[in-house]
């Protein structure tokens, strides 16, 4: 029987990593086929009159974005070999990615926002195009891209008067974004106008959820989140965070656990607390490499009552989360109760203060109808 402090994904440590090692890379792309997203395609991709844009940091499953039919902007990240575009690992494989980080733990990896001039070059051509147009980005809490999108969309009202385009902070991080994404897409082909979908995904986004685990604190220290010296000592006592996000899209720390083995079990106790139990949704489920962990998930997930044919949608954490969090990252997004009603004392008294909604793109990305 194994200890209840044994990491379940034994893949990343000891004799096991050379064992398998070899295998990773067949059983990712497995996984990836066998979790990629025909499901989306009849109920979901239907015409509508709204464009639809995202970016690339949703880690999007293989087939998502094609089925929904909506534009992915990707980010870029730079190496020791130079700059690549996440293209959603269309030309790289995220096993080997994540095993050149672990075989050289001192090769550290950088990312960069979507440049203004970016966003006007893809908003000016959605403008041409003439359909009311709205774009879904990585939080403010973590990236300075969403401020660019929205000076770029307000440069793109002026230039086209009456043009309605609209910026969302997502305020929720990796695949939570592709959950928002698919259900704006859906909201879309029931007949609802861009202003309302904006609307709709303001409201929606604090009912999604996302739970996380790392392998070790090791990247965050590199790319300076934590100091060097709590990540040394986390590794030598083998503490793992579980880790979420607040209402904003940054990283908050849920707790410390001995052993990755009661870090997955926290995510499936906050998933009991949390979810919506409603089928008709879909949940997500990612990893860093770390395939047989995020199996176990699911397994766990299936065993929940009503959940046994909900649809779980498998991905990859795309290489721009994974450069800041490092390979054996494991976590699962779903539907459920508001966030903003568990905000801390401290931010419920901002909010009273401010006296006004905490909502990061209020009178910041929407268009009147005078536009």
């Amino acid at each position: 029987m194994a200890n209840e402090n044994d990491p379940i994904d034994a893949n990343n440590t000891g004799a096991a990593a050379d064992a398998d090692a070899s295998n990773k890379a067949e059983d990712n792309e497995k996984s990836s086929a066998a979790h990629a997203a025909p499901f989306v395609a009849k109920p979901y991709h239907q015409p509508s009159n709204v464009k639809i844009i995202v970016d690339s940091t949703a880690d999007y499953a293989p087939g998502i974005p094609e089925q929904l039919g909506i534009e992915v902007i990707p980010f870029t990240y730079v190496g020791p070999d130079g700059e690549h575009v996440d293209d959603m690992w269309k030309t790289q494989d995220p096993h080997e990615f994540y095993e050149n980080m672990r075989k050289h733990p001192d090769m550290h990896y950088t990312t960069a926002a979507v440049t203004p001039g970016r966003y006007l070059e893809i908003f000016e051509k959605a403008a041409q195009e003439g359909k009311p147009t709205i774009y879904m980005g990585l939080p403010e809490g973590l990236s300075s891209s969403i401020n660019n999108a929205r000076q770029a969309a307000e440069i793109v009202r002026k230039n086209h008067p009456g043009f309605e385009i609209y910026v969302l902070d997502n305020c929720c991080d990796s695949a939570a974004g592709e959950l928002l994404a698919i259900e704006v897409v859906n909201q879309a082909a029931k007949g609802l106008s861009a202003r309302e979908l904006y609307e709709w995904a303001s409201e929606a986004r604090y009912f999604i959820h996302g739970y996380f685990t790392l392998e070790s604190f090791d990247a965050l220290a590199a790319g300076g989140r934590i100091p060097p010296a709590a990540a040394n000592v986390g590794g030598r006592l083998d503490i793992k965070p579980e880790l979420s996000y607040d209402t904003k899209g940054a990283l908050t720390l849920r707790g410390m656990c001995r052993g990755r083995r009661k870090a997955l079990r926290a995510i499936i106790q906050d998933f009991r607390d949390n979810y919506s139990h409603d089928p008709s949704l879909p949940l997500g489920i990612m990893s860093a490499d770390a395939e047989k962990d995020a199996d176990w998930l699911e397994k766990e997930i299936r065993k929940e009552k009503g959940c046994e044919d909900v649809t779980i949608i498998r991905s990859s954490i795309s290489p721009i989360l994974g450069s800041h969090v490092g390979p054996g990252m494991v976590a699962m997004v779903f539907w459920g109760t508001d966030r903003r009603e568990k905000l801390s004392l401290a931010d419920r008294i901002a909010k009273r203060v401010r006296g006004k909604s905490d909502d990061p793109d209020s009178d910041a990305s929407a268009p009147t109808n005078k536009e």
